[in-house]
């Protein structure tokens, strides 16, 4: 059983990561490289999905682990994306499994939303 609490806190770290992310990619100091929207749209919903998927998984492991698995997961796509820059593929799923540390960190320690798996079940009432 999923928890909103869980999936909504995750999402919105994935999106301010993904700003975050996306304001790192821009600030390159070479004055010919510019990012297209699509390429910052791009960025920005990646990095929301990785935190959504974060927030709905239902692998059994570790937190941190946790955060390192889905976000390279996450990362490859894009990382394959720009595969004629080896440098930034690399960088982009270095920076996914940062992210995904970073996300699991704020949902599961700060914010106390554990996965489905670790929440006490309900235990069943007589019936009368």
């Amino acid at each position: 059983m999923l928890t909103s609490k869980r999936v909504i806190i995750a999402t919105v770290c994935g999106f301010v990561f993904g700003l975050v992310c996306m304001g790192l990619a821009s600030s390159s100091p070479d004055p010919n490289y510019q990012l297209t929207a699509a390429i910052k749209l791009n960025i920005v919903l990646s990095r929301t999905l990785l935190g959504f998927t974060i927030g709905i998984s239902a692998i059994r492991c570790v937190w941190w682990l946790h955060g390192i698995l889905i976000g390279i997961i996450a990362s490859i796509p894009m990382g394959l994306a720009i595969m004629d820059r080896p440098m930034i593929a690399v960088s982009s799923v270095v920076m996914g499994i940062i992210y995904g540390v970073l996300t699991e960190l704020v949902t599961t320690i700060l914010f106390k939303a554990q996965p489905a798996w670790r929440l006490p079940t309900p235990t069943p009432t007589p019936a009368a």
